[in-house]
């Protein structure tokens, strides 16, 4: 059963970009009216105008006015700067300056693209949103629930970044993308004569187009971060390292050391400023606590549940078993189906955390990052990894 959308009035997000220049123009053809924003979220230095592959560049802003113009739609630019600065920049920063690794597109795509998109479609009198993401949202006629599903075209699959949505939005979003693949889109957009119709995809950070986001942390916050110690796992010091916040988990380029064979980043502690090396086993683990997770497929897990999840984006997706924080609290040792959780892991968790015990070892996984499950080719749901053991 596919999306339905009773009401065919839409806001569409239009980043500037092919994929929502065609979503748009899909729209159109379905018979909806249809108005367009860019969300303009941050404003660039002029020395990363012209090399920049991320959004929100004064080219997005044309692009998307033409494309608007083209189709005969409204337009226009609406300004979230200071929600994107806080909500999303700054909690970036904290994530770092705590030892983990963000995922800052998965805080704009909760945030600004849904939450606060589809209040302003709705001040506006406009029913649902719209955006080029690679998803699709049926209706699930058995359970009532919108389920959030993988794309047809898996090489371009956003499932992942989406597994915030809530209920309500699912019912109010539209994903016209979900079943075309990236050449059938630019396909239909020279066709169409777009002007983005080649263009190539944003890849950067949004508001760190150089990559460095050591150096953008410093000069947001004004703050230095000093040289460190290397330490191996028994704690022997055995190199220096530029600061703990310039390294994440798995890390083997860009050490400044050479230690003779590869090394790997498998422990850092911002608050002794040091960076641990191993051999590349020791980034393997196998046991996740998850927080802050938010179903889609069910209202709430009340028993374990046999899942495959993915630990980053580009992650393949592996087989695990995931067990609710409070059945492993009250689980003890003679229960036929004891969780393989260490002891350690079951002090640090709550109730409502959910606890993910991976059959093999997965590589690199780190806090701050997103775990998200899936049932086929359904989203299950998803949360924001903790801990690692």
């Amino acid at each position: 059963m596919s999306e339905i959308h009773y009401d065919k009035s839409a806001l569409i997000a239009m980043s500037g970009g092919v994929d929502s220049s065609v979503a748009a123009y899909l729209m159109l053809q379905d018979g909806y009216r249809l108005e367009g924003t860019t969300m303009r979220l941050y404003h660039w230095d002029k020395k990363y105008r012209k090399k920049t592959r991320t959004c929100c560049t004064d080219m997005d802003f044309s692009d998307a006015s033409e494309v608007a113009v083209r189709l005969g739609i409204p337009y226009e630019v609406t300004d979230y700067e200071e929600t994107f600065r806080r909500e999303v920049i700054e909690k970036f920063i904290r994530v770092y300056e705590n030892g983990g690794t963000p995922n800052p597109c998965i805080d704009c795509n909760r945030v600004l693209k849904f939450e606060k998109l589809l209040e302003y479609a709705n001040d506006k009198g406009l029913s649902n949103i719209v955006t080029g993401h690679y998803s699709r949202i049926e209706l699930d006629p058995q359970s009532g629930r919108f389920l959030l599903k993988k794309a047809v075209d898996n090489s371009k699959d956003q499932s992942y970044v989406l597994y915030n949505l809530t209920q309500e939005q699912l019912a109010h979003t539209v994903f016209p993308l979900g079943n075309l693949t990236k050449d059938e889109v630019r396909r239909i957009a020279a066709e169409q004569g777009f002007v983005n119709a080649a263009k190539r995809d944003s890849q950067d950070i949004c508001f760190i187009p150089d990559g460095d986001y050591a150096a953008f942390i410093e000069r947001y916050t004004g703050w230095e971060f000093p040289d460190g110690d290397y330490l191996d796992t028994q704690g022997n010091v055995i190199g220096r390292h530029h600061g703990a916040i310039r390294y994440t988990i798995g890390q083997r380029k860009g050490l400044g050391v050479a230690f003779g064979r590869p090394q790997f980043v498998c422990a850092k502690s911002m608050e002794d400023n040091t960076v641990t090396l191993s051999d590349e086993e020791a980034v393997f683990h196998d046991t996740l606590i998850v927080s802050e997770v938010n179903w889609i497929a069910i209202p709430e897990l009340n028993k374990p549940v046999r899942v495959t999840a993915k630990h980053r984006y580009r992650a393949r997706e592996a087989a695990c078993t995931v067990y609710p924080g409070d059945y492993v609290m009250r689980a003890d040792n003679d229960q036929e189906h004891m969780p393989r959780i260490p002891d350690a892991a079951r002090c640090t968790g709550t109730a409502d955390d959910i606890y993910v015990v991976f059959d093999e070892p997965q590589r690199a996984m780190t806090p701050g990052q997103a775990l998200v499950m899936y049932d086929g080719d359904v989203v299950l749901g998803g949360g924001t990894i903790t801990a690692v053991y």
